[in-house]
């Protein structure tokens, strides 16, 4: 079961999803920003934690995300499009509760 949305910053994701362990949970990302923002960024805070980030996606390769120290076997994420993005935690243990969190930037480049 989830809620309605939340929002902040022209950037809405799913405020609160409610699932059973061994189910997946599957958070949407959203913004109403301009068209360079193509990059989301996917955070979690667990308890007593600092936020770390989790995965990054963007437009320019929607099929290769960069998941850092983490396994694609327990994350997942899609980036269809420049405005939205889902977010993906699989078969859940009840070391998952914590808060998710979605950011999007623009792209930026430092080369002249």
């Amino acid at each position: 079961m989830s809620t309605d949305l939340i929002c902040g910053s022209d950037v809405t994701q799913t405020s609160i999803l409610w699932k059973n362990n061994g189910e997946d949970a599957t958070m949407n990302c959203s913004h109403t920003k301009d068209i360079d923002y193509i990059q989301m960024y996917w955070y979690r805070q667990l308890p007593g934690e600092m936020m770390e980030l989790i995965v990054f996606t963007t437009t320019t390769n929607k099929l290769k995300h960069d998941f850092g120290k983490f396994s694609q076997d327990k994350f997942s994420a899609t980036k269809p499009d420049v405005y939205n993005g889902t977010f993906t935690v699989k078969n859940l243990e009840s070391g998952d509760r914590g808060l998710y969190f979605c950011a999007v930037s623009k792209h930026s480049d430092t080369d002249t």
